[in-house]
């Protein structure tokens, strides 16, 4: 694999559970981090992690919904560092009050909807928009986003999640043909789609009080071939290829990392 070492990541929501795990990945192969979270707690406390490791980095309170915010973000991010060569749009997730658990489609909040919608698709393309003119002006980078299983098919009780994670998958493909042609074949923008990860936003619907598998769980092991969750490290591994120049000529893809979720029909 291609070095990584000395290029600058910029990670969206850093300080969660997919993207810190990622950012310390990333950090061991000599990147320098910059971590952008809502939370700033918790990107601080990522990048404390990866300080340790002896990496450099940077932690940003910034919300992906707020384009006024990601450019300040991105002005201090090119005054410590002078570039970005990776953006790699990992905030999103759900809303308990944007599923269909307990109560009917036709009652939804629509405001919850709009708050997951707004997270997960515009949190990317607004980042897109600040970071991807960074790399038009310098001719390079690579955009990394996170779709969703739900971008192939979507998952039940999850209709704004799945619509928004679909907009993303869509958005990549859009995205890589118009930076290609448009500004440089050397911008390359790709997506993961993670199958099933245990995370802050949908632990609730995986596992039960006593931490054993809820019937969705259970339905969702079931239908893995490889018979667990995703491990936070199971990303590592795709994401350092995808961002390196052994990918130079991947782009407007979205690679499942899922155990074998898409592939099985069941039967």
């Amino acid at each position: 694999m291609a070095s990584l070492k000395g290029k600058v990541a910029v990670i969206t929501g850093g300080g969660g559970v997919l993207c810190s795990q990622i950012a310390g990945c990333l950090a061991a192969e000599g990147v320098r981090v910059v971590l952008i979270d809502i939370a700033e707690d918790k990107a601080l406390k990522t990048l404390n992690l990866i300080k340790a490791m002896g990496a450099d980095g940077l932690a940003i309170k910034a919300s992906v919904i707020s384009k006024g915010e990601l450019e300040a973000a991105a002005a201090q991010v090119l005054l410590t560092f002078g570039r970005v060569d990776f953006l790699i749009n990992g905030a999103g997730g759900n809303h308990p009050r944007a599923t269909t658990e307990g109560i009917s489609f036709f009652d939804l909040p629509e405001d919850a909807v709009r708050f997951v919608f707004d997270l997960n698709f515009f949190g990317t393309f607004l980042a897109c928009q600040v970071f991807g003119r960074i790399m038009a002006e310098q001719k390079k980078g690579v955009i990394l986003n996170i779709a969703s299983m739900s971008s192939f098919r979507p998952l039940t009780k999850v209709p704004a999640y799945s619509a928004a994670k679909a907009a993303v998958a869509n958005f990549t493909q859009w995205l890589a043909v118009y930076m290609a042609q448009e500004y440089s074949p050397q911008i390359r923008v790709v997506a993961i789609a993670p199958g099933f990860f245990i995370t802050e936003q949908n632990k609730y619907l995986l596992l039960n009080d006593k931490g054993a598998l809820t019937e969705r769980g259970q339905r969702i092991i079931a239908h893995t071939p490889m018979g667990r969750f995703g491990d936070p490290r199971d990303l590592c591994g795709v994401v350092k290829w995808l961002l390196s120049d052994d990918a130079a000529f991947v782009t407007g893809v979205v690679v499942p990392v899922d155990g074998g979720f898409s592939a099985f029909s069941g039967v």
